[in-house]
């Protein structure tokens, strides 16, 4: 297998070939030229250097964000363009877990941290899991690692992030480009063993996301150039505006047709129309939706009994995930739960749905059991929630 790939997500500008198990070539560079300058001039040289037809390749992996606005547009248009033009696949790679591969078989936690500006980093926590196979041609065990995620990729405070790394306990390294900005304040809040990868491991390298993305490939974890887009993670000043500007009010009737059709392209057993209308109406529950100035972008459904609630539906459109909307929306149903008296409120998930876990987890929510096999299609656990006080 042959894979380009290329990253462009922060400041330093990275493409590589990778054939099989053998790094063809590696180009990259960090220095103050913008990626539009540098880009495709690496990649025609290492394409040149290797002798490479872009035909023959299968597929390529690109670091889809986090990452700098401008860096990431023009790492994922440079990959769709050589992706329509050559009909091959996209691998979108996120940014931090190509940064955490570049320490492979690494023994301990891994936390990539780039500078995401305004006090916060991008960040995520990875691991290696290893398994020894017996090898035919030598006396002892090939080693075999498995690439482990953690905590998802997000956007927080150092001083966060050096809080939830604590109350793991474990001795943890750091890479990335903010390392040196953010060093000194890590050294003086950290309590566990850590360390800071040395210089040629500790910035991107399109090598990584290479090898990386054959995983993904290997897993069926590719979209046609047509689908590919970058993946921010943090919204746009313009984006975060406008959210701020979001308001969260009680569902009419009217919402029910952009509320619908969030339902059915987020739930394999959608609600109809008049299991909607039936809450909307009921004493015992709370039926709101939230809405900028483009229209409504989520809704929440929660059933009352006493002193607790149930908060059977909390749903964001899925072009708006990853914005910010469903804390917001979720901070906003709690707050007019505890106006209506409710001291404590239970909710489920599934047992895969990390982003929705995280959510929870940091809003206060504490699992207190499993109710096997729950869900259907597919067929999985919930995880059981409460929030009390």
């Amino acid at each position: 297998m042959k894979i380009l790939a290329l990253d462009s997500s922060g400041n330093v500008a990275t493409v590589a070939i990778v054939e099989d198990e053998v790094l063809k070539a590696e180009y990259t560079i960090d220095y103050k030229k913008t990626h539009s300058q540098t880009l495709l001039p690496m990649l025609n040289e290492i394409q040149k250097m290797t002798e490479t037809d872009l035909s023959t390749i299968d597929a390529i992996a690109v670091a889809a964000g986090p990452g700098s606005f401008t860096g990431l547009r023009i790492g994922s248009a440079t990959a769709k363009g050589l992706g329509l033009a050559l009909n091959k696949p996209i691998i979108s790679v996120p940014t931090t877990e190509g940064l955490a591969y570049n320490l492979y078989g690494h023994d301990g936690l891994i936390c990539p941290i780039m500078d995401a500006r305004r006090n916060q980093v991008y960040t995520g926590l990875y691991g290696f899991i290893s398994a020894g196979e017996e090898c035919e041609t030598c006396d002892g065990k090939e080693m075999q690692y498995e690439f482990v995620r953690i905590a998802e990729t997000s956007a927080m405070g150092v001083d966060e992030l050096c809080g939830i790394l604590n109350e793991r306990g474990e001795a943890v390294i750091f890479l990335g480009d903010a390392v040196p900005v953010y060093a000194a304040r890590i050294k003086e809040l950290l309590k566990v063993p850590y360390s800071f990868a040395p210089a040629h491991l500790c910035r991107q390298h399109a090598g990584s996301i290479a090898s990386l993305g054959m995983e993904y490939y290997a897993a069926g974890k590719v979209q046609s150039a047509a689908e590919h887009s970058p993946n921010y993670y943090r919204t746009s000043q313009a984006e975060r505006e406008r959210r701020e500007k979001a308001v969260v009010r009680l569902m009419k009737e009217e919402d029910l047709e952009s509320v619908i059709r969030m339902e059915e392209n987020s739930y394999p057993d959608p609600w109809k129309r008049e299991g909607f209308i039936e809450e909307i109406n009921a004493d015992h529950a709370l039926a709101l939706v939230m809405e900028d100035t483009t229209g409504v972008v989520g809704y929440a459904v929660s059933i009352l009994t006493g002193e607790d609630a149930d908060l059977v539906k909390i749903t964001i459109d899925e072009k708006e995930r990853r914005k910010g909307y469903g804390r917001k929306l979720l901070d906003e149903v709690l707050k007019e739960l505890r106006n209506r008296g409710i001291q404590a409120t239970t909710l489920e998930v599934r047992a895969s749905n990390e982003p929705a876990i995280t959510l929870y987890e940091r809003t206060g929510f504490v699992s207190e059991g499993i109710r096997p096999n729950f869900y259907a299609n597919p067929t999985e656990d919930a995880v059981i929630y409460w929030l009390r006080g």
